[in-house]
């Protein structure tokens, strides 16, 4: 098994018994990381042996898990990685929109149409009103039309075709990066 998914899934089981408030049984982890019971098993007797689980008897079949102190460590860890990660693609994906929404503001567009619901649509937002140009999100005739990533094209209309000088998908702008 890869170290890095064997590492991974470890935090996976940690976060999820960490958060469940009732007892976590072996089968319902499994299930939830898509492993083997056997796999789940290995996994929470590593977690033991590594000190970042608690295993607590309850009666002479069933056991508790306790995420220990170090366990705790490693979640806030992974968060704050995580984190970290995120807020370095937040400001890159700013600077790219802020190039695009200058780019388009030099066109002489007056504002920017954003089509469909997208994860950093706050950005394009936010870009656009520090550029001075208007923003939408609804599709206005002499804006540019940006489509979000989760834009659902209709089937009888060509992409090819909506994308002349007026408008750009978001997912090619940002698979760019």
């Amino acid at each position: 098994m890869n170290n890095i998914n064997s590492v991974e899934q470890e935090i996976d089981i940690l976060e999820n018994i960490n958060k469940s408030k009732d007892e976590v049984r072996q089968r319902y982890l499994s299930k939830c990381l898509g492993i083997s019971l056997g796999m789940t098993n290995v996994i929470l007797k590593r977690l033991v042996k590594k000190g970042l689980l608690k295993i607590q008897k309850i009666n002479n079949r069933n056991i508790k898990y306790l995420v220990s102190s170090k366990g705790l460590e490693v979640i806030a860890k992974r968060s704050y990685t995580y984190f970290k990660r995120t807020i370095k693609n937040v400001v890159t994906y700013k600077e790219v929109i802020t190039e695009l929404v200058l780019d388009i503001k030099k066109d002489g567009f007056p504002g920017i149409s954003l089509l469909g619901n997208s994860d950093i649509d706050f950005l394009i937002e936010y870009v656009c009103l520090k550029c001075g140009l208007k923003f939408a999100r609804e599709k206005i005739e002499c804006f540019f039309i940006i489509y979000s990533e989760n834009y659902k094209f209709d089937e009888n209309s060509n992409k090819k075709n909506n994308h002349r000088n007026n408008s750009a998908s978001l997912h090619e702008i940002v698979v760019k990066l």
